[in-house]
C-alpha cells in the first residue's frame, strides 16, 4: 500500500497574486493499491462526486508525469479522502495535481526533488502558489515562467488563521473572468510594489504592515469583491476583533483572516457571533507539505 497526504492551501494573501501560497491543515489523502484497472473511490463528502476512472484529475496529472519521463503507470485502486472543500478557495484542485505528481513519482520510482515537483505542478496548474504550498508546506513565494519556475520556501510563520467559508462555490475560471486583461504601466508598478511590501512584511514579521498591504491589493480583490457580497462585513468584524489582515482566499469565496499567535480564538468567536450561518474554522499552517508513506509497496512492484 501507498499512502499520499497533501495539504490544502490559501493563495495570494491579497496582492501576492498567483505567486504567494500558504499550506493549511486541510488534507487530501490517497490510499493506493495495485489493481487490474484504475479506479478512484471517494470516502468523504468533499470528494463524493469526483470521477472514478481515468478522467480523475489525480490520474490525469500522474499520466502527464509518466509521459514526461516516457514511462508507463501501473493500474491502481485508489481510496480518496479529503476535507478540503471544492471550489472554495482552499486549493482542492492544486492538492489533486500535487497528489498526482507524488503518485507518479512513487509508482515509477522517479526520485524527483521538491523543486522538480513544483516545476511540473506549475506547468499543469499555471502558477506555483497553491501547488508549491501543497508540495513543500509552509509559505511559498514563486515565479513561474515558460522556461523555469523558481520558488522560495519559508517555514515557521508564526500566525493564527481563521477562515469564513460560505455555502456557495466560485469556480476559479469564473473568478478569473472578472479580472482585467491589461493594466497600465503605472498601475502595474503600484500593484507590484504593494505585493513586494507584503512579502517583506511577512518575512520580517511586521504583521500590521502585512495586513495593510492585503487591504491595498490592486491585482484581483477589487474586481472579485462583487462575487462575495459578505466580504466587507467579514473584514470589518475580523479587524474590529484581533485580526491584522483579511483577504480573499485564492479565488474565493472563502475569506481568510490572519491574527498574531494566540489571538485566533478571539477572532473566531467574534466571527461566529456575527455570521452564525457560515462555516467558520480556525486553521493552522502545515509545514510538512506532501507526505508519501510506503508499506511493502516496492515488494509488490
Amino acid at each position: 500500500m501507498l499512502r499520499i497526504t497533501v495539504p490544502g492551501s490559501t493563495a495570494n494573501l491579497g496582492p501576492g497574486f498567483d505567486s504567494v501560497g500558504l499550506a493549511v491543515n486541510r488534507y487530501l489523502t490517497l490510499d493506493v493499491k495495485l489493481s487490474d484497472k484504475w479506479i478512484f473511490r471517494p470516502l468523504s463528502k468533499d470528494v463524493a462526486e469526483i470521477p472514478s476512472g481515468k478522467d480523475n484529475l489525480v490520474y490525469q496529472t500522474a499520466e502527464k508525469v509518466a509521459d514526461h519521463y516516457r514511462k508507463a503507470l501501473p493500474a491502481c485502486s485508489v481510496d480518496v479522502w479529503s476535507n478540503i472543500p471544492l471550489a472554495r478557495g482552499l486549493g482542492s484542485s492544486a492538492a489533486a495535481i500535487s497528489a498526482g505528481i507524488e503518485l507518479a513519482d512513487a509508482l515509477l520510482c522517479l526520485g524527483m526533488t521538491a523543486q522538480e515537483k513544483v516545476r511540473l505542478a506549475s506547468l499543469y496548474e499555471g502558477h506555483p502558489d497553491n501547488v508549491g504550498a501543497s508540495i513543500m508546506g509552509g509559505l511559498v513565494i514563486g515565479s513561474h515562467r515558460a522556461d523555469d519556475t523558481d520558488v522560495i520556501h519559508v517555514q515557521n510563520l508564526d500566525i493564527d488563521i481563521v477562515v469564513v467559508i460560505p455555502i456557495y462555490e466560485i469556480k476559479t475560471k469564473d473568478a478569473r473572468k472578472v479580472l482585467p486583461t491589461t493594466f497600465t504601466r503605472e498601475y502595474a508598478v503600484e500593484a507590484s510594489a504593494i505585493s513586494n511590501m507584503l512579502v517583506a512584511a511577512l518575512l520580517t514579521k511586521q504583521w500590521k504592515l502585512a495586513g495593510k498591504m492585503m487591504e491595498k491589493d490592486l491585482f484581483h480583490q477589487p474586481f472579485r469583491l462583487p462575487l462575495i457580497p459578505e466580504i466587507e462585513a467579514i473584514r470589518s468584524s475580523a479587524l474590529n476583533s484581533a485580526a491584522f489582515g483579511v483577504a480573499i482566499s485564492g479565488a474565493g469565496p472563502t475569506v481568510i483572516c490572519f491574527a498574531e499567535k494566540g489571538k485566533g480564538p478571539q477572532v473566531k468567536k467574534k466571527l461566529i457571533n456575527d455570521f452564525p450561518h457560515f462555516q467558520i474554522e480556525e486553521l493552522s499552517i502545515d509545514n510538512k507539505g506532501s507526505v508519501v508513506t510506503k508499506n511493502e509497496f516496492q515488494e509488490q512492484m
